[in-house]
């Protein structure tokens, strides 16, 4: 359900409005199972049993270190036991130790939905009103789709902001000689202008009704200024629900732009112009200032720059092929003019020379707004984060943001599954910002000009000056990011309403490719968390367990957990040093889970497929670590590996494909092996693996699909041209290949 009363868009008046307009019926939603943005509070129950947990699980562990080691004191194990007793308990530990990161950071998360209460409209105008601040919002583009992108700056253009203006950020080679590419492109950077004539009218009509106002110059309000303000409301949802109706539905993403960015909206002006006449019929006539700043908030929704730039046509702005360069190419431009210097070897941005006009001028911000083309940010995003980085004490605030959270009504298993773990990242990022660990989720976020600023960094590429703001040393960018600002004073907020959404990769391969991208990175930042601490020590700040604690399983947890849970899976092959302890200690972790589930909207038993989704990726995020300790060795960069948004299934690699099925064998043979040497708790251990990893592979990975994918690896491995009909419109284009 949306935040909004359920009757939007009705033929609906109060007896005493004489000349009131009748609504045309709101077109039926297209779902009826939206969560609110704000979350349900908590009950104090519920975030006393969450801080125990944490503890709970410590105490399971100790336990088990002491049980195991009491059991094999005597007689003392052999040289071989010895060395899988010690292999076994540090897995155990690494595992533990993540598990009681993750109960402590769902116990903060807890802490800040109860203590979180939501602004009021009537806050936000008074924090807006007669309000000049600038944001510009980014939104990086590299292959995708016309009607992703589309969505995308739709759900940017509709903020409500005092001077707003959308950049699509377009990263494709900007002269493809293949006529589809071209077509592609072409398509993409007209966007802008379309939603800019598109949104002409409404701001028209908007403005004028403002000007008329002003005009009158009469501070008494009369009943007929708090109508017509009343029905320019209305107009304006009239407009809104056209642009529903037109709007074509391809998925329940688009459902979701449709019902809760077009007509969530709708809906909110209706509501407004509603208790507007109620006013009215109260006799509680709105103030001149009243009126005049809900005027302003309605011209501010659709008056919008929108416009696009392409760096890689300026061989002066870094040519590297990452999210991370596009952005910081265009924020080195703010805030100056520049004139275009034609050379041999192409076009050169210089700044402009002082009485000469300027080819191109890139206002500056006081926010920078950054939004993945795949991500849709509802109404209210931008004024209510702005709102809470004003509050006193949040000063030093550099980024804020709402962790994404998956689009409801995902048609395939793998991609509810896996939107599950999206949106149980959401609730565990909350905690985070209660510990003062906060890591910026780069899919979003509001970031203060003055802050990109103090992370500058001047470097020489190809002989012209790059100033980079956003870290490109790996491909996790937004994190290191979060580490450079906290090292220089700097704080992140995750704000606690859902605000954004994204996309979830919808087949294995484009999970692959995200998934892969995400493992990779956490350990070349984790040294970082030093200069995290000689900062605050510098500046006599307190050092918090939790904060540092957090960080690190942030960053390293991925790795650890990688190798430990495999590692744990052979512990039949040695089955007599299990312990029914072992099994316990994970007992907190996944009733916690369960729960976190269902809060986020999902199903408890959903606990089940999360486990076995974990296990199809055991080798994908071991793979991204293993490139992580290659960049470590090597110092090179690893391309960034951006994942598909196509509507074709992208073909996973043979290894990623065969893995899962691979680890069904041989937990199948364990346990076989473990039941005849009468480990009976070693042989249930392995068979519930066993069970887990094949309805992983058959549901995630897929039978049929995972053929395919293979053959299609070694028919494109050979040179054959002849693939499967199906597989051959799924295998990545060469340059998304190479970047995977």
């Amino acid at each position: 359900m949306s935040d909004v009363p359920s009757s939007p868009l009705p033929a609906r008046a109060h007896a005493a409005d004489a000349g009131l307009s009748m609504l045309p019926a709101r077109p039926a939603p297209l779902r009826d199972d939206y969560p609110t943005f704000a979350h349900a509070a908590p009950s104090r129950a519920s975030i006393a049993v969450a801080k125990v947990a944490p503890l709970g699980t410590v105490a399971l562990w100790l336990w088990f270190v002491i049980d195991t080691l009491r059991r094999h004191a005597d007689p003392l194990p052999s040289a071989w036991q010895a060395l899988w007793l010690g292999v076994m308990l540090l897995a155990t530990t690494a595992l533990a130790f993540s598990s009681t990161m993750y109960l402590l950071g769902r116990a903060g998360a807890l802490v800040r939905l109860r203590r979180h209460r939501r602004t009021s409209r009537a806050e936000l105008d008074q924090t807006f009103a007669d309000d000049d601040s600038t944001m510009t919002v980014l939104v990086p583009s590299y292959a995708e789709e016309p009607r992703v992108v589309s969505a995308t700056l739709w759900s940017a253009a509709l903020q409500e902001f005092p001077s707003l203006r959308v950049v699509l950020l377009v990263d494709d080679k900007p002269n493809p000689t293949d006529d589809a590419v071209r077509a592609k492109l072409d398509a993409t950077t007209a966007l802008p202008g379309q939603i800019a004539a598109a949104l002409a009218e409404p701001r028209r009509f908007s403005e004028q009704a403002l000007a008329r106002f002003v005009a009158r110059g009469w501070d008494q309000v009369r009943r007929d200024d708090v109508f017509t303000l009343a029905a320019t409301y209305e107009r304006a949802a009239i407009w809104l629900a056209d642009l529903a109706t037109q709007h074509p539905v391809d998925d329940h993403a688009d459902a979701f732009l449709v019902d809760q960015v077009f007509m969530g909206l709708a809906d909110a002006l209706v509501a407004d112009a509603d208790r507007l006449r109620g006013r009215v019929v109260d006799e509680d006539l709105p103030s001149r200032a009243e009126v005049i700043t809900a005027h302003q908030r309605l011209v501010r929704i659709f008056a919008v720059e929108l416009t696009h730039f392409e760096r890689k046509r300026y061989i002066s702005l870094s040519q590297e092929a990452n999210k991370a360069m596009n952005l910081n190419s265009y924020i080195s431009l703010m805030g100056k003019s520049w004139n275009i210097e034609r050379t041999l070897a192409g076009d050169v941005l210089m700044p402009a020379a002082a009485g000469r006009d300027a080819d191109l001028v890139v206002p500056d911000a006081d926010y920078v707004l950054t939004l993945d083309a795949d991500s849709l940010l509802v109404r209210g995003y931008a004024t209510r984060l702005v709102h809470e980085l004003r509050q006193p004490g949040n000063e030093r605030v550099a980024v804020i943001q709402t962790p994404y959270v998956s689009f409801p009504g995902a048609p395939t298993r793998l991609e509810r599954v896996a939107g599950a773990t999206t949106d149980l990242q959401h609730l565990h990022h909350l905690g985070k910002t209660y510990f003062d660990a906060t890591f910026w989720v780069g899919a979003n976020a509001i970031i203060r000009r003055g802050a990109l600023a103090d992370i500058e960094q001047v470097s020489i590429e190809r002989g012209f000056e790059v100033r980079t703001y956003i870290q490109d040393r790996t491909v996790i960018e937004d994190t290191e990011s979060s580490m450079d600002l906290a090292a220089r004073g700097w704080s992140l907020v995750n704000y606690p309403e859902r605000l954004s959404y994204s996309a979830t990769p919808p087949d294995f391969g484009s999970l692959v490719v995200q998934r892969r991208r995400w493992a990779n990175g956490g350990l070349i930042i984790l040294p970082k968390i030093v200069d995290v601490l000689r900062g605050r020590l510098a500046r006599r700040e307190p050092i918090r367990a939790g904060e540092f604690a957090l960080r690190f399983d942030y960053l390293g947890s991925i790795a650890w957990t990688s190798i430990a849970a495999p590692v744990l899976m052979l512990v039949p092959m040695v089955g007599e040093l299990l312990s029914p302890w072992l099994f316990l200690t994970a007992v907190p972790f996944l009733v916690a889970q369960g729960a976190d589930l269902r809060r986020v909207g999902h199903r408890a038993v959903d606990v089940v497929w999360v486990q076995a989704l974990n296990m199809s990726l055991l080798a994908v995020n071991l793979a991204g670590v293993v490139k992580s300790v290659q960049q470590g060795l090597t110092g090179r960069k690893i391309p960034f590996a951006r994942t598909p948004k196509i509507a074709d299934r992208v073909a996973a690699p043979a290894l990623f494909v065969l893995v899962p099925y691979v680890l069904v064998a041989v937990l199948a043979g364990l346990a076989v092996r473990a039941f005849s040497l009468g480990y009976a708790l070693g042989g249930a251990f392995a068979v519930a693996s066993a069970v887990l990893a094949l309805v992983g592979a058959v549901n995630f990975v897929g039978v049929r699909a995972g053929f395919e994918d293979v053959v299609a690896g070694l028919r494109q491995r050979v040179g054959s041209p002849a693939l499967p009909r199906r597989a051959a419109a799924v295998v990545l284009p060469a340059e998304q290949a190479a970047q995977v």
